[in-house]
């Protein structure tokens, strides 16, 4: 059983802003850019889901137009992480004070203030994570690198970290596409 990630295109929003689950778009034409280069690898007629953050949504949309034999939905669980009153601040302007309580409690500890938890992040993604594994069908997720880092974990079994060292930190590009197997 295969699952792919796509990240979503490039971002219209400024370089170093945090923009979890703020609702920023993309650069006209970047959506449709990305489902050019991933449309080829996804197989047919399987369920392509999709965060509901226009960013993805619009991704999706341009897969699915050039793909009509894909089953097209939204899933909330799919969304990114929220960071609270940080959304929309450049990450550059988040004291360390700040920054460091939260990593303090990295598993339950709310950025922003009343950001999510890590914790609750992990196990919203993993509810969508365990009900594509019960699917027991290939899909296609188009999400976000805070999404994709989680599913790194959960595939290794990992549900909760408590310590911001074992957060998976390999940069992930926009348009990336991963291909995660279950057997």
């Amino acid at each position: 059983m295969k699952l792919w990630l796509v990240r979503h295109a490039e971002t219209d929003a400024a370089p170093g802003l945090c923009y979890g689950r703020a609702d920023v778009g993309v650069p006209a034409g970047a959506s449709l850019a990305v489902a050019h280069a991933v449309v080829s690898g996804i197989p047919e007629g399987i369920a392509l889901v999709h965060s509901p953050l226009r960013r993805c949504a619009e991704l999706a949309q341009a897969i699915g137009t050039l793909r009509p034999d894909l089953v097209v939905r939204a899933d909330a669980r799919l969304a990114e992480m929220d960071f609270g009153a940080w959304e929309g601040r450049p990450w550059s302007s988040i004291g360390r004070t700040e920054f460091d309580a939260w990593t303090r409690n990295f598993a339950e500890g709310l950025p922003g203030g009343h950001g999510e938890s890590t914790a609750r992040f992990l196990q919203r993604t993993g509810a969508a994570f365990d009900d594509w594994r019960v699917s027991g069908q290939d899909a296609v997720w188009v999400t976000h690198a805070g999404v994709m880092r989680a599913v790194q974990l959960l595939h290794r079994g990992v549900r909760r970290v408590d310590d911001a060292t074992q957060w998976p930190s390999a940069p992930i590009d926009y348009g990336a596409c991963q291909l995660i197997e279950c057997g």
